[in-house]
């Protein structure tokens, strides 16, 4: 069934103007264009698209009052959202795109249960958490049981970022200790206790390394420092991490903790090699530091098989504490740090009081204990498994036929994808959780499209190259001077991430048969 829109569709035009500022267009009709391709069993168009401004008021009025390093996604020609529903989302127009970004709305946009669970809350009370509440602490117990028995003490918070922030405070004051390891490339958050953790950010501003931080490797078996064909690379990328703590020791210096996000994210979707995390643990742990899993954006059940990625490493490696944020809330702001009994009276013995005036009320409460029950009663587990596998099917068949991968954006498809990693060279799949294996198909379709159409053009770019070049014309097979063409020129200056990354580092590393996207 296609999306219905609105009569002034396309004209850009105000109606319906109350007081000088609202809009509301006028009524919905149907039959209004679908968007290209559209995915079978996408639901319809919500009925009414409400704007206060027009597209281009609204970007004038973003120019003149938001920060200019608040960005947008399609910078050059941003989507106005005003709707969404389940992985599917609506632009003023009325067009749908597939939702291939948010992990925030973790059980579908706008989800019924969730909406209900939060009106009623709403209706009847919102206070803060010195008020004795059942909402909070069956929210607790609902977390603590998808977790291992020793981690059940919470801490709620409205963000991950706070949640983060929380963690520090937390491991730092459970053995007077002060450093932090982290990987590089990761980030944690927004808050300056976390940028000053976070090599995707610092990296970028003019602030430098703070002594208190330590940085290693990040376990990329794929173009890390150790790979596919190193002997044990779990065992090598945690000595890295031992060789950091010594270091450290020598210098008089004390770990306070290891954080990593359990799949590193906005380092490029980074699965760690088995074992490396047990390794970690143990040498932070004979370091008297803690193990904090990251799961802000890749927990409550977005890897299939296990509800928390960290999961994924074994039964036998059990985190000291656990940070979750996005998917909770589905989009409202709810956070939560879990912890050790240990922990958490050492944090208590330092005598300050800690307090969120929002963290757990009951509104977040009620909310975060919906999606749980989403989760469980649509199977949305078992969803990302069987899709995950589904999509994971395609990508190979995909990945058999193109040897470039980019940094690609599919807008222009009607779907919506962003990349990341230290070269922005990775696509970051993460939709809601009732994606399903049609709109799968219908992303990996259009991805196919666009890369037949790039490769086309980058082949061109290669003859001439070849042609050109006396480097690749004598030294070169084709597939090294197409990752030369979408790295820059030949005689680009080598950075010392590219350097980390096996990138430049000798001309065998650009002999590969497939390019190390």
């Amino acid at each position: 069934m296609p999306p219905v829109t609105t009569e002034s569709q396309g004209k850009g035009t105000q109606r319906g103007i109350t007081g000088g500022k609202a809009s509301c267009r006028g009524s919905p009709r149907a039959g209004a264009h679908t968007g290209e391709g559209r995915p079978l069993g996408a639901p319809r168009c919500p009925a009414t698209m409400c704007e206060l401004y027009c597209k281009q008021d609204t970007l004038a009025l973003r120019r003149k009052h938001i920060g200019p390093s608040c960005k947008v996604f399609f910078a050059a020609d941003p989507i106005k959202i005003v709707r969404a529903q389940r992985q599917y989302m609506f632009d003023e127009k009325g067009e749908q795109y597939l939702d291939c970004i948010n992990n925030v709305a973790h059980v579908g946009h706008c989800h019924p249960e969730v909406l209900k669970a939060a009106l009623k809350q709403m209706e009847l009370l919102n206070t803060n958490s010195r008020f004795l509440h059942d909402n909070i602490v069956e929210y607790a117990k609902r977390l603590s049981a998808t977790l291992p028995e020793k981690l059940s003490v919470c801490y709620f918070t409205n963000s991950g970022s706070e949640a983060n922030d929380l963690a520090l405070r937390l491991a730092r004051q459970f053995r007077g200790h002060q450093d932090v390891i982290t990987l590089d490339h990761a980030y944690h958050g927004h808050l300056s206790s976390l940028i000053e953790i976070s090599p995707y950010k610092f990296g970028k501003g003019k602030d430098v390394k703070k002594e208190f931080v330590h940085v290693a490797p990040t376990p990329d078996t794929y173009r890390g420092k150790y790979r596919e064909d190193h002997a044990d690379p779990a065992s090598a990328y945690a000595d890295e991490v031992k060789k950091i703590i010594e270091e450290a020791h020598e210098g008089g210096r004390k770990i306070a903790a290891f954080i990593a996000e359990s799949m590193q994210s906005c380092g490029g979707q980074i699965i760690p090699p088995a074992g490396y995390f047990q390794k970690v643990a143990e040498y932070v742990h004979q370091a008297e530091g803690v193990f904090i899993a990251d799961e802000v954006q890749v927990g409550f059940g977005r890897v299939g098989k296990h509800f928390w990625s960290f999961q994924m490493h074994g039964e036998d490696f059990v985190p000291d504490i656990v940070t979750m944020g996005k998917p909770m809330g589905n989009g409202h702001p709810v956070a939560c740090v879990v912890t050790t009994k240990e922990i958490a009276e050492a944090f208590s013995s330092s005598g300050m009081e800690y307090f969120n005036t929002y963290g757990g009320n009951p509104v977040s409460s009620a909310i975060g204990l919906a999606v749980l029950d989403v989760i469980e009663n649509e199977d949305l587990q078992g969803n990302a498994t069987r899709v995950g596998n589904y999509l994971t099917e395609l990508l190979n068949k995909q990945k058999a036929k193109h040897t470039l991968i980019g940094d690609i954006r599919m807008k222009e498809k009607r779907v919506l994808l962003s990349a990341d990693g230290p070269h922005r060279n990775v696509l970051k799949i993460k939709p809601p959780m009732c994606f399903t294996e049609e709109d799968a198909k219908f992303m990996v379709d259009q991805l196919d499209e666009i890369l037949t159409v790039l490769e086309e053009a980058m082949g061109a770019q290669t003859e001439s190259l070849v042609s050109d070049n006396t480097l690749c014309r004598t030294k070169m097979p084709k597939e090294a001077c197409l990752e030369l063409l979408s790295e820059g020129a030949p005689d680009q200056k080598e950075n010392p991430s590219q350097k980390r990354n096996g990138l430049r580092t000798d001309k065998h590393s650009l002999l590969s048969k497939r390019l190390k996207t």
